[in-house]
């Protein structure tokens, strides 16, 4: 890529580089083109999406694909516990480091969120910061969406968010209940996502008045546990195991609640869409989630969803509980907080100005 620019005769003031898979592009920078004028200046931007993936190779296979010396596979560049990791060299040699969110960019400081380069975070901490995703306002739009068989926005959602409901009740062979809470979860079944929580607490959850609607794949045994509960309570849960843009948008658009326990999420975007469509989000305070959900004050009013703080099956029940008690014996707060969550802008606009700060602050501008 940075041998055709000057074929292209395309010069970038910056480059934003995303994930392991671009972490080269500083190293080579400042290895093979730093003494070619027309590379000279060239910022970079590194952006970690998930410090899960490092791409890791032993050192010998990286060192034969990439040309790179010996100097470049040392603790404190690209080597790491006797592997190469191209993440770590992208983050070592790029002039800015960025993620998806404020709380994740503190988190990934620590042994436990850092997946081994928490030092390095630490010692690059001036350089990094944390900006949050945002999502398309057009393609996420309750008003517009043409998967939904009932449109509705900010006005009108008290009389026509429930008609969805009651359509993919009848689709899913869930019992018709207007009034019955639904909770929504749309999501890769793994463990990161918090399904061996919901995994502990399942059956009493389904004593409760509520229906869960779940989609995703993954993990054969969380596939399996939702089909299982689907199968023992099949009038309240439905497990639709696959991917499919238009159901997620039905889940979006039908539920009252949407579960995400995540034990970590760098920025997640499901409960951004949650909120877009007013179906308020039940999270663990983690990354992203943490940074936009506001849980629910009874005493100030305030909030746009409900969260709860330790990785705990019994704590998030306990959220989960408390949701279902403001639904349904608060129905007029439930319903200020849609006001609050669909009033809520986390659209790109937004995101795109503090990358705009950050590119001027690069490069002088």
């Amino acid at each position: 890529m940075l041998s055709a620019l000057p074929v292209l005769d395309f010069r970038p003031d910056l480059i934003h580089c995303h994930d392991w898979q671009t972490g080269l592009i500083p190293v080579y920078l400042k290895e093979r083109f730093q003494n070619n004028e027309f590379f000279r200046g060239i910022k970079t931007v590194m952006t970690i999406h998930n410090l899960k993936f490092q791409g890791r190779w032993n050192v010998q296979d990286v060192e034969s694909m990439t040309g790179l010396s010996g100097y470049y596979f040392t603790p404190d560049k690209l080597e790491f516990n006797r592997d190469a990791d191209l993440l770590k060299g992208g983050l070592v040699y790029a002039d800015a480091i960025t993620t998806v969110s404020p709380t994740y960019a503190e988190e990934i400081k620590t042994p436990f969120y850092g997946e081994g380069l928490d030092g390095l975070m630490n010692a690059r901490a001036h350089d990094l910061r944390g900006i949050l995703n945002g999502i398309d306002y057009d393609t996420f739009n309750p008003e517009t969406d043409r998967y939904i068989p009932y449109p509705y926005g900010a006005i009108n959602f008290r009389k026509e968010k429930v008609k969805n409901k009651r359509a993919l009740q009848e689709q899913f062979g869930l019992e018709q209940d207007d009034k019955v809470m639904m909770i929504g979860m749309v999501s890769r079944l793994t463990d990161q996502k918090g399904f061996d929580l919901v995994a502990y607490v399942m059956d009493e959850l389904c004593q409760d008045a509520v229906q869960i609607v779940v989609l995703g794949t993954g993990e054969e045994r969380y596939e399996n546990m939702f089909r299982y509960f689907d199968w023992k309570y099949g009038k309240k849960v439905s497990a639709q195991i696959c991917y499919s843009e238009e159901l997620s948008h039905k889940i979006y658009a039908s539920s009252d609640a949407f579960l995400m326990p995540s034990l970590f999420e760098p920025c997640g975007l499901s409960q951004l869409m949650a909120l877009r469509y007013g179906t308020l989000p039940i999270v663990r305070e983690t990354g992203g989630l943490k940074d936009t959900v506001e849980p629910y004050n009874e005493y100030e009013g305030t909030g746009t969803g409900f969260s709860f703080t330790n990785y705990n099956a019994t704590e998030m029940l306990r959220t989960i509980r408390y949701a279902e008690q403001i639904f349904y014996d608060r129905r007029r707060e439930w319903n200020k907080m849609i006001d609050r969550a669909m009033a809520a802008d986390f659209s790109w606009k937004k995101s795109a100005e503090k990358y705009q700060e950050m590119y001027d602050w690069l490069i002088g501008g």
